[in-house]
């Protein structure tokens, strides 16, 4: 597609969120030249015309490390492509230090609060067996405890992430004609930087996560916060969700809704709304917002934790109960990760 300033049939579409980009906002566009990253999904335009880049996640970032080591096997590499969970694939430099190892630092993007911007992650590869096997070694968190999905002493590497790195590793093999390979994975400043984050809250030792569900870090500056807080003032029916599986599931399920993405930052947004609201998608945020003392007493470190144990039902009930007392008009659904609904204080769709 051209864009151009005077293009005003021109259609711009975030494929990571699948917003639609108004009118307006496109013809308003400070830098024009930037859209075609936006239609691409690696930056976002804000209501006021300013473009934003989105960063790479850790999970993104491990797999380019991964990915360049294995290739660096026959020949060294300046980048290499790496497909993100989101599908979208995205192009990622990386520096070769030998035959079979290979670096790469985090791109934050336009996130002025990453504290894993410019971490380093180093892949060491060797060739093996007709599989593909990954060590998470120095700097990469460890689960201290038993959770839901992952036994103590796992490496904390999210599903999305460890199948980007996996993809990306296959690719490589194909490319270099390898039938398996080894993987040493390592973020040398990873227990260092580990400390600023949530994982010695969360039980995670030794380093930090490597995560991420799009592959993509977003731009949550103050600039994008008022691009959120405009669509919920001028949304007559929205749906707040704190995350993209909630995201994905609200559009399903309410068409006719204006499907926000707001994070954490759910008492920021409900205060802008006007019209119908609903607050939708995994209980985690959801819970911890509407009754903050919902884990007190439990025993249990977070809200995954507490849905394994036979007090969670009670609970989740009589926090939806007194948070619909005190705000009848608000609405509250709560799914599970493969978009079944768990709770709904309306009990039906409309």
């Amino acid at each position: 597609m051209e864009f151009s300033p005077g293009n005003s049939g021109q259609v711009v579409k975030d494929p990571v969120s699948g917003f639609e980009y108004p009118h307006d906002w496109i013809t308003g566009c400070k830098t024009p030249e930037l859209l075609p990253l936006v239609s691409r999904g690696l930056a976002i335009l804000t209501s006021d015309g300013t473009v934003l880049m989105r960063g790479y996640t850790t999970g993104s970032t491990a797999a380019a490390a991964c990915k360049a080591a294995v290739l660096s096997l026959q020949s060294p590499v300046a980048s290499v492509t790496v497909t993100t969970p989101s599908g979208i694939t995205v192009e990622i430099p990386v520096n070769v230090t030998g035959k079979g190892s290979a670096e790469c630092r985090k791109y934050a993007g336009d996130y002025p609060d990453d504290v894993t911007a410019g971490i380093l992650f180093r892949a060491v590869a060797a060739p093996a067996a007709a599989r593909i096997t990954v060590h998470a070694g120095k700097g990469i968190g460890r689960f201290s405890y038993d959770t839901p999905r992952y036994a103590s002493g796992e490496p904390a590497i999210g599903t999305p992430s460890m199948a980007c790195i996996t993809g990306s590793v296959q690719e490589a093999l194909s490319i270099s004609g390898l039938s398996g390979v080894r993987i040493e994975l390592s973020v040398p400043e990873g227990e260092l930087v580990a400390k600023k984050t949530l994982n010695p809250c969360l039980g995670i030792t030794g380093g930090i996560s490597v995560l991420g569900t799009t592959g993509l870090v977003e731009p949550w500056d103050d600039h994008l916060e008022e691009t959120v807080l405009s669509r919920v003032r001028s949304a007559s029916r929205v749906v707040l969700t704190t995350g993209r599986t909630g995201l994905r599931y609200a559009r399903l399920f309410f068409p006719g809704h204006e499907a926000v993405l707001v994070g954490s930052n759910i008492g920021a947004t409900l205060t802008e709304a006007t019209g119908e609201v609903t607050l939708f998608g995994l209980p985690g945020l959801i819970l911890r917002y509407i009754n903050p003392g919902i884990l007190e007493g439990s025993g249990c470190r977070t809200v995954e934790e507490l849905m394994t144990k036979q007090q969670y039902s009670p609970r989740v009930r009589s926090a939806l109960d007194q948070y619909k007392a005190k705000y009848p008009d608000m609405r509250i659904v709560l799914i599970s990760r493969d978009g079944d609904v768990t709770h709904d204080t309306a009990r039906i769709f409309v």
